[in-house]
């Protein structure tokens, strides 16, 4: 059964006459012939009686409030996706990391607002593994997240680096690390940290760096808000290693310190730094205001200005 012969079916059955619902229908009386023949075929019962004027059979007065419903239904299908295509769509969801979230997104959304002021932004901050797990599942449409090639390897996943960023090292600003420019890994290993939870990138990424050290990760607290690290690190003797957009606030609080991490030449395993990406799903850039947003991101979002070079520890 397919929706032309639905359409011939109705148009028919309104008009009473098979040249007037062909003219209806734009098409040639022999093709709503073939089409009202088909269906009937495909029923097992006849649908009309052949008379002067076209009536309904039993089968047909079965047939013609469902058809109606059914065509309806297309009818309804169809006005949507050309208002999809066309911009209107009613809500766009996004799911980013807290450090953008803050810091590089408001431009964006700002401009996406003014630009689509009809579509409702929905913006989450969520962890990376955990952003990347929703957008595959399709409960969002774009995710600015730290890369992790496990879940943007499959071939509808679309995929561009907005920028890397260093990882550094956050603490109070009396902590023993502070007397360094640039803390040497041997001495970092040495402190409890403060994590981010589990679905979080930046868990996973810092917990790889302490395996290259060969060391264990002395973990005693973990969190998910910015606020959070910089309220525990203040107290007392924990650290935390964070990426730079994260850590732009903590810059400029004289109760906190921020500092690299040292990096030889001769040992690389020592670096540690996060790839930022902007994700979506090649259907949903055909959609007007969603590819918009995407081009806003990779236009607008800057790495952020505060980094360090990495270099050997030097005393203050």
């Amino acid at each position: 059964m397919r929706i032309e012969q639905l359409e011939a079916f109705l148009a028919v059955a309104e008009t009473g006459n098979f040249g007037q619902a062909a003219r209806k229908c734009g098409v040639t009386q022999s093709t709503i012939s073939r089409q009202i023949q088909s269906l009937e075929e495909d029923l097992g019962l006849p649908l009309f009686h052949r008379t002067s004027q076209a009536k309904l059979t039993v089968g047909g007065e079965q047939l013609f409030p469902r058809a109606r419903k059914m065509c309806q239904e297309w009818a309804n299908v169809k006005q949507e996706f050309a208002e999809l295509l066309a911009g209107k769509q009613p809500e766009l969801c996004v799911t980013a990391i807290h450090s953008v979230c803050a810091n590089g997104l408001p431009p964006v959304l700002q401009k996406f607002c003014r630009d689509y002021p009809d579509v409702q932004l929905r913006v989450t901050a969520l962890g990376s593994d955990r952003a990347l797990k929703v957008l595959r599942d399709g409960l969002v449409d774009i995710a600015i997240v730290m890369n992790n090639r496990f879940l943007t390897s499959s071939p509808e996943i679309i995929v561009d680096v907005l920028y890397q960023e260093q990882i550094a090292v956050l603490m109070a600003v009396n902590h023993p690390l502070s007397q360094y420019k640039a803390i040497p890994s041997t001495e970092l290993i040495r402190y409890p940290q403060v994590v981010f939870k589990d679905g979080y990138g930046m868990q996973r990424l810092v917990q790889e760096w302490f395996a290259r050290q060969g060391a264990t990760m002395k973990t005693v607290m973990e969190l998910n808000t910015l606020d959070a690290f910089r309220g525990v690190v203040r107290q007392g003797e924990i650290i935390a290693m964070l990426p730079m957009g994260a850590l732009l606030e903590a810059q400029i609080d004289p109760t906190l310190a921020v500092r690299p991490i040292a990096v030889t030449t001769e040992d690389m395993k020592q670096a540690i730094s996060r790839e930022v990406v902007l994700v979506t799903t090649s259907d949903r850039l055909q959609i007007p205001p969603i590819a918009h947003f995407y081009d806003l991101v990779k236009k607008l979002i800057q790495p952020p200005k505060e980094t360090f070079s990495p270099s050997l520890p030097i005393a203050n």
